[in-house]
């Protein structure tokens, strides 16, 4: 039964590290810049006044 725990735990592991060195490799593939949300380009035009 300690043999199937084990065999779980290390599968948990492998995982964990597979999904680790994913995020990397994505990390270095795209420069390693996170890509921001795309944020509004708000412009205000006041009138001159004069």
């Amino acid at each position: 039964m300690a043999e199937k725990s084990g065999k779980s735990g290390l599968a948990f592991i492998l995982g964990a590290v597979v999904v680790v060195l994913a995020g990397v490799v994505w990390y270095i593939s795209t420069g390693g810049e996170v890509p921001a949300a795309d944020e509004p380009e708000i412009q205000i035009d006041l009138p001159d006044g004069g």
